[in-house]
């Protein structure tokens, strides 16, 4: 518990996330590069090819940071407190003799899927502002697999 506790408190540091998003980065485009010299690429053109591939590196780097930004504590928080409210109403829901008290637990639990849901639908890329999709491809251009 005193782990979670402290996981939820930690704020994640974009600088380190940065650099965390770009090593992944690279490590793809090497096994592409990788890849496409198995199949018989000059290095030169496999490594053109796998940037190409790949698309905008700027790009992908700032969306994949932004994704792990949604991470936040507020939204933490808020996942932490629907749990919370979830048990809570289950445990109403169950041990309750009366009706409408076990009404009570099944509301709290209303409350806390509608809650975590709208955290969900808050966090999908085409309903936060980002109009472009991150996409990698990993098969070779066609007309450099002839080259």
């Amino acid at each position: 518990m005193k782990i979670a506790l402290l996981n939820l408190l930690v704020h994640p540091n974009r600088k380190k996330t940065e650099f965390e998003v770009e090593e992944e980065l690279q490590f793809h485009i090497e096994m592409l590069e990788r890849k496409y010299a198995q199949q018989g690429m000059p290095d030169a053109h496999a490594k053109a090819a796998a940037l190409k591939r790949f698309g905008n590196l700027e790009r992908v780097k700032k969306q994949c940071v932004n994704i792990s930004g949604r991470n936040s504590l507020r939204r933490r928080v808020l996942k932490t407190a629907s749990i919370l409210i979830a048990l809570t109403g289950l445990a109403i829901h169950i041990l309750s003799t009366d009706y409408k008290v076990a009404r009570i637990g099944a509301m709290l639990i209303t409350i806390a899927v509608s809650g975590r849901l709208l955290v969900y639908v808050r966090g999908l890329t085409f309903l936060s502002g980002t109009k472009t999709s991150l996409s990698v491809v990993t098969d070779p251009p066609k007309d450099a697999a002839r080259t």
